[in-house]
Parts: C-alpha cells; sequence; structure tokens
C-alpha cells in the first residue's frame, strides 16, 4: 500500500488515516527536511510505502516525485516505473516500537547509530523526532532468506562481519551477552502468568545461563564489537558493487565473536517474509560444509591465505555452543514481545521453536 500527501488537507487527512503511526510531528520533519532540497517541487508531494519484515521498529520508504503522475488506466508495474523515474529524493523513516526500552536503550542505540554512520559504515542519521527518526536510504536491495545460502554472498557476509568485528567503538570492551540474558530472564518472568512460565520452563533457565556462563568463561575465541542480530534483513547488497551494509544495531555490543556467527547461523531458517513469517524451518540451518566454509572466510585475511585448520576447527566448535545462548536470548525476547508488541507476528510460537531448540541442542552436545 502507498500513502500520497499533497497540499490538500483531504489528501493530508487521508494519508493520516492510512498510516496512523507516522505521527504529525514526523510528517512536519519530513517536510521541512524537503523544502531545504532544492531538486523537490513540492516538499508535501511525498509518497509513504510501508517497508515489511521490521518486527522491533515499523519502518516506511519516503519519496518525492517531481513531474506529472501516471495515467489512470496506466497498470501498477508501469505507475510505478513511472515513479521511480520521477524520484528525486527518498528517505527511510523508523518508528520505534513500543517497550523497546524492556531490550536496549534507545539513545545508547541513537549514539551506536552516528558512530557506525561515522566510520562509513551504515546510512546517515538525518533527523530526530520524539519517537523515531529519519535516515539516510540505501541505493542497495535487502538481502532475502534465500540469499543467505548463496556460497557468493555467504562468502561477502563472512568478510564483512570479520570488519564490523574489528571496529573500534566507544565505551567498556565487556562481554554483554550473559547480563542480556539474566535480565531479559527477570523481564519474562515477571510478564508471564505462572502457568505460562511453567509452559516455557523459564523457572529452569536462571541455572541454565549460569551454566553456559560457567562453561564458557575465559573461551570466547576473541571479542568484538557484535551486531547480535544480524538476520537476513539487517544486510543491504549493491549489486552494482557487491559492497555489503549491515543495518538496524538495537542490539549491537562488545560479545564473543563466536555468539555473533551462531547468531547468524541460527537466523538461516527463518523467512520474515512468507505467509508464516513465525515459522523456522531448521532444515534449512547451514550443514557442515556452510559453517566451514563461512569461518574459513571469516578468518582469512586474504583471498590467497588459508586459516590455520585448527584454528577453523575450534572456531566451529565455539560457535556450535553459543546456539545454545542464541536460542534462549530470542526465547526471551519472543515472550516480552508478546506482551509489548502489536505487530502481526505470532511472538509465543516464535519462542517455542527457539526453546525447544535450546533443549534439543543442549541433549545433542552432551551426548556428542
Amino acid at each position: 500500500m502507498v500513502a500520497i500527501e499533497n497540499q490538500s488537507q483531504g489528501h493530508r487527512a487521508a494519508e493520516a488515516a492510512a498510516h496512523p503511526r507516522i505521527p504529525r510531528e514526523a510528517r512536519r520533519l519530513l517536510h521541512e527536511m524537503a523544502a531545504s532540497w532544492a531538486d523537490v517541487a513540492d516538499c508535501r508531494a511525498l509518497q509513504v510505502i510501508p517497508l515489511k519484515g521490521a518486527m522491533t521498529n515499523e519502518v516506511y520508504h519516503v519519496r518525492w516525485l517531481n513531474g506529472a503522475p501516471a495515467t489512470a488506466d496506466s497498470g501498477e508495474v508501469e505507475a510505478e516505473a513511472a515513479a521511480r523515474e520521477r524520484e528525486v529524493r527518498k528517505v527511510l523513516v523508523r518508528i520505534y516500537g513500543d517497550g523497546v526500552e524492556l531490550f536496549f536503550d534507545r539513545e545508547d542505540e541513537v549514539r551506536t547509530f552516528e558512530c557506525m554512520s561515522r566510520h562509513g559504515q551504515g546510512p546517515r542519521l538525518l533527523g530526530r523526532f520524539t519517537n523515531g527518526r529519519v535516515e539516510e536510504f540505501i541505493h542497495a536491495r535487502t538481502l532475502s532468506a534465500a540469499d543467505l545460502r548463496d556460497p557468493e554472498i555467504s562468502a561477502l557476509v563472512a568478510s564483512k562481519l570479520r570488519e564490523f568485528h574489528n571496529l573500534d567503538m566507544p565505551g567498556p570492551k565487556s562481554v554483554l551477552i550473559w547480563d542480556r540474558l539474566k535480565n531479559w530472564l527477570k523481564t519474562a518472568r515477571n510478564l508471564r502468568s505462572s502457568d505460562e512460565s511453567k509452559k516455557f520452563r523459564l523457572g529452569s533457565l536462571e541455572n541454565e545461563i549460569a551454566a553456559l556462563e560457567k562453561e564458557f568463561s575465559g573461551d570466547y575465541h576473541g571479542i568484538g564489537f557484535c551486531h547480535n542480530d544480524l538476520q537476513y534483513g539487517n544486510i543491504m547488497i549493491d549489486e552494482d558493487t557487491n559492497m555489503l551494509t549491515i543495518i538496524d544495531y538495537e542490539y549491537a555490543s562488545f560479545n564473543p565473536v563466536a555468539y555473533d556467527i551462531a547468531n547468524h547461523f541460527c537466523e538461516m531458517p527463518a523467512d520474515y517474509h512468507s505467509e508464516k513469517p513465525h515459522r523456522l524451518d531448521y532444515s534449512k540451518y547451514p550443514d557442515t560444509d556452510e559453517q566451514k566454509r563461512f569461518v574459513k572466510t571469516y578468518l582469512s585475511n586474504s583471498v590467497s591465505e588459508e586459516p590455520d585448520a585448527e584454528e577453523v576447527e575450534n572456531l566451529l566448535q565455539s560457535i556450535e555452543k553459543y546456539t545454545l545462548a542464541s536460542h534462549i536470548v530470542w526465547g526471551l525476547w519472543g515472550i516480552i514481545s508478546d506482551h509489548v508488541n502489536d505487530i502481526d507476528f505470532d511472538y509465543k510460537e516464535y519462542a517455542r521453536q527457539r526453546f525447544e531448540q535450546y533443549w534439543q541442542k543442549k541433549q545433542a552436545l552432551l551426548t556428542s
């Protein structure tokens, strides 16, 4: 659905009704920004296009068009092609989701966003309003679920992730994962009934988290600045240059790099643009060969240099164990999100699958 805004009060009312979550303050900011651009003839002649796949925020593609619109008898494809030819400016508007303060500090996230921009790693911040911001629109496409299984694209992701992990970011270089797990578990238990807590076995997770922390203590294979949510929707590719951009840093922090790679592998069964975006297909989890290719590329300093075989194997083993932490993190995220978020997504079912994978993976590791 595309909402069109122009100078008439009637059209503005229709646009507001179509997208009630785009606040008046944000629209005013967009108008002010466009008024300062010489190539935009009418600052109110904009289109607002909802983007699918976001589960924490609402995200919109906003563009300004010049010239005459397509004729009324034009088909949808022809109209869109004509609109792209008339497009002179575009931005991304992000409306913050409800309850995000339970997961992360928004001001910390904005500081990370701005720092990443200074590093040339992401879009520029163009403006802020009370419950959201306006960002530079990156001229690239978002990866699809299938892209992550493409060997060439997977190699690009591995190299880009190594670069991301090596970024010199401000703040203490301490591991966050264990505090996050403990805090999210406490929040989940406070939000859910005793029956639901029993259903998801929340009462046993405190000991599980403590045991994982003890087992992984000192066995981090390097601490880096981790994205912590590297699903396909947070990676964009410029198909002219094959350059990748990693976006959306709400959960980013310093962590063991093995955890970040494990989390990326755990995202491969997901397709958040399917008819049932909460369903996870674990037949799509990367097999041993895929994992090894990814890790070899990640550890390689150049195209010609082969990493040490023992180093590859050690990192693979750590990644395998850190999948346990990933499943608990996103299981808890699902339980909390079900309480605070009204996005059309079955958070409880998503959480159930992640916890189920945790217990299965733990048993497999114990018997291997």
